[in-house]
């Protein structure tokens, strides 16, 4: 089937992100510089993120329920999407924002905990974590572009998951599925605390200039090695 049934883990994620939707709209409204055109752009990414991932639980879940560490990740999803709205408000960095920003980082890795926990692991759950933090880190990344001195330098933090993606799309052997490596998950907690801290307001422009080189050099790193372990078992 490719559409949800009642009772089923697709369902289950269907009718938790209509409701996700609604906590979108509300948290985004109270973040300094929404207004009501940002907010429905982000409610919009939310529900095409959302539809995405049902297709995804629809096209290759295992398990027979959703679980709390699904939910989690969604509720990541609703916290990244509502910060879209102030930026494309181009609202001036907040308080607000930065804890927003630091609630959703501080969830990443809860939703992989439960999964193992209560035996929901699957490859489902891990792309949908993978993505999420993937949205937090270009939404990061933009916005510190836009109030920081780092500018482009910071921007280019967010983009390296979504150049990794369009290369996949050109050259069929970086499709490969990449095994289980923790450094690359230290980098990425590394890019989003990094890139979290540039939302502060009391941030020291200098600071912003100081800490974005070895993240960056971190993420090329980080990439290369997939890459190159890519490129050796591409026959």
């Amino acid at each position: 089937r490719w559409w949800p049934v009642a009772g089923t883990p697709a369902a289950e994620l269907a009718s938790a992100a209509v409701l996700g939707a609604f906590g979108v709209a509300a948290l985004a409204y109270t973040l300094p510089g929404a207004v009501p055109g940002t907010i429905a752009i982000a409610v919009a990414a939310f529900v095409l993120a959302a539809a995405v991932a049902v297709w995804g639980v629809l096209r290759a879940y295992p398990h027979d329920r959703l679980g709390l560490c699904n939910h989690i990740t969604l509720v990541r999803l609703v916290l990244v999407s509502a910060l879209m709205a102030p930026l494309m408000a181009g609202a001036p960095p907040s308080w607000a924002f930065f804890a927003v920003a630091a609630v959703a980082l501080s969830l990443d890795g809860v939703d992989g905990w439960l999964a193992r926990r209560h035996q929901l692991v699957s490859a489902f759950g891990a792309r949908f974590d993978v993505e999420v933090d993937s949205i937090l880190a270009l939404v990061l990344a933009l916005n510190a572009a836009l109030g920081t001195e780092s500018g482009l330098a910071a921007a280019l933090l967010g983009l390296p998951r979504y150049g990794f993606g369009l290369a996949a799309m050109a050259f069929p052997w970086m499709r490969r599925a990449l095994p289980d490596r923790f450094s690359r998950k230290v980098v990425c907690v590394l890019q989003l605390a990094v890139l979290i801290a540039l939302q502060a307001p009391i941030l020291p422009p200098f600071l912003a200039l100081v800490l974005v080189p070895p993240v960056a050099a971190a993420l090329i790193w980080s990439f290369a090695k997939d890459v190159i372990w890519l490129w050796q078992r591409r026959a």
